[in-house]
């Protein structure tokens, strides 16, 4: 019941905010609006409070009538499938949170199938239910990662709707113009003046529109404006130059070595070294290349290691910093980054006609070896050299679990990036086999979905063999995790023996079986209702 002593004419506009920052901070340190003397401060905020929120569900006092907004656009393609528009909102209605802590028991996190279910979705080119773009916008708004899948899907409406509610402004910084579309090759005169007058945003996604179809117009398009632009623009803007980077490109690359921002000048000597026709690269080699031989005087062939000695204007031209970081020697720091530059296939030559397989089994002398392979890890990650990458990969059963440049997990999981998909799943697959689980949940995140089958059988195989050991499945959650949604869902039949609670060991953890069964049967699951996914959205083709 309202209080008659509250001030029903308090002031409406911002009222609630106000009140709100009274209660926060406390009517002993902030008088509430429409306090009356003689009043307690607490009676005259709740009463106030009652009023307005009268006020907020009665709706608004009329007004003018607004400039009725555009209709929304049309969206021409076709609709999503009924049972997949019914899936569509099972997904969205499953919150962070919504199911308490502690344990996940047997029901599959919706969420984490949303990324999957919008990529298969945006691969069939379906539009998006017009009633479920408002969930679609609120997801994305929580979750940046899901916004460029959640955006193509939602097409030109989502942009429509953001114009109209602040909550999903992200929608327009994340499409330059705001849903205007880019000018087409043809139209010369707009792509100059949306260069020329654009916002950065804007600048940006017009010229990697242009790169991405037309390499040459875009470079040209760019060094129109060079020498004018701010430094972090033109950071920005060459790092574009990635995009079908090729030797026509070099002579750009090689003016921007002499800019006036250093980060621009490493950013350019970074490109220049991708490309191993280059005239640095050409620098490059001759320089590491003066570092490392083979010393054949004694029974074992064995790289040689002179580190340069200085760092001279010449080398931090091509991109070298001279300044270490703390704790590393000056030497080794120049010497990794000019064997990370010098293209690969220098070092054969140089070393005495040798496979890169060969290269790395020679022993290292001086305790030089880390430094000079990992750097050979990078330079193999930067050429995209995937015979380098084999050779510093070594065997997935090695011991130590790597070949001998790959310095940590982190490293292998880029090196493995090279290398084509099949090949990359066969490598971890084998990496498993012999090591287990414990470190493989950086590898398995670099291998294409959903697994091949050697790798999604050798993640059941040691995750059975964890359960077998009494481990709790928490240890491998991860992993677990991971194989929700990455196991081929063909592999749903092959878990089924897996879901009965085992009888415990002596020496297993309590209620270890327990658990493992609630994740196995949670695992299948969700591979099977991802299965449904699949069948759902393909039901318009199979018709």
């Amino acid at each position: 019941m309202i209080r008659t002593s509250a001030r029903a004419d308090a002031p409406t506009s911002g009222a609630w905010e106000e009140l709100v920052t009274t209660a926060l901070l406390g009517t002993d340190r902030r008088t509430p609006p429409g306090h009356v003397a003689g009043q307690e401060a607490t009676v005259t905020l709740l009463d106030t409070a009652a009023v307005q929120t009268v006020r907020r569900r009665a709706g608004l006092r009329p007004s003018p009538a607004a400039e009725r907004p555009e209709p929304a656009p049309a969206d021409l393609r076709p609709p999503l499938p009924a049972a997949a528009a019914r899936r569509l909102a099972m997904l969205l209605a499953d919150r962070p949170g919504t199911a308490g802590g502690g344990r996940r028991g047997t029901a599959p996190d919706l969420m984490e199938l949303l990324p999957q279910w919008l990529q298969a979705a945006n691969a069939h080119g379906f539009a998006a239910p017009p009633q479920a773009l408002p969930a679609l916008l609120d997801a994305a708004r929580g979750r940046t990662d899901l916004r460029p899948a959640v955006l193509a899907f939602a097409g030109p409406r989502a942009l429509w709707l953001a114009r109209l509610n602040p909550d999903w402004r992200f929608a327009l910084r994340a499409t330059p113009g705001g849903a205007a579309a880019l000018p087409g090759p043809e139209d010369a005169d707009r792509i100059r003046r949306q260069w020329e007058e654009g916002l950065f945003a804007e600048r940006v996604a017009l010229l990697a529109a242009i790169r991405a179809s037309r390499p040459a117009a875009a470079r040209e398009l760019l060094a129109t404006t060079w020498v004018t632009e701010r430094a972090e623009d033109r950071l920005m803007f060459l790092d574009s130059l990635r995009t079908g980077l090729g030797p026509e490109d070099e002579p750009f690359l090689e003016q921007a070595l002499a800019d006036r921002s250093r980060n621009v000048r490493a950013t350019a000597a970074e490109l220049l070294s991708a490309l191993p026709g280059s005239a640095l690269a050409a620098r490059m080699a001759a320089r590491a290349g003066a570092c490392v031989a083979v010393d054949r005087t004694s029974g074992t062939p064995t790289i040689t290691v002179e580190a340069p000695h200085e760092c001279d204007a010449r080398m931090e031209r091509d991109g070298v910093v001279p300044k270490a970081p703390t704790g590393r020697g000056e030497r080794s720091w120049w010497l990794g980054q000019l064997v990370e530059a010098a293209p690969l296939g220098t070092w054969p030559a140089r070393l005495g006609g040798r496979t890169p397989q060969e290269i790395v089994a020679l022993p290292v002398a001086d305790d030089w070896q880390d430094e000079l392979h990992a750097a050979w890890c990078r330079a193999a990650v930067r050429q995209r050299d995937a015979q380098w990458a084999r050779a510093l990969l070594g065997a997935p059963s090695a011991p130590g679990a790597g070949g001998p440049g790959a310095v940590s997990l982190a490293e292998r999981a880029k090196l493995l990036g090279t290398l084509g998909a099949a090949e990359r799943a066969d490598w971890v697959a084998g990496f498993i086999a012999a090591h287990g689980l414990s470190e493989a949940f950086q590898l398995l995140g670099v291998c294409a979905v959903p697994w091949a089958a050697p790798l999604g059988r050798a993640v059941v195989d040691a995750l059975n063999i964890a359960r077998d050991a009494g481990s709790y499945p928490w240890s491998f959650s991860g992993v677990m995790g991971l194989a929700e949604r990455c196991l081929d869902p063909a592999e749903a039949g092959r878990l089924d023996g897996l879901l009965a609670v085992p009888d415990e060991a002596e020496d297993a953890s309590p209620g270890a079986g327990g658990y493992w069964a609630e994740a196995f049967q949670r695992l299948v699951t969700t591979l099977r209702l991802r299965s449904a996914m699949a069948e759902e959205l393909g039901a318009a083709q199979a018709g």
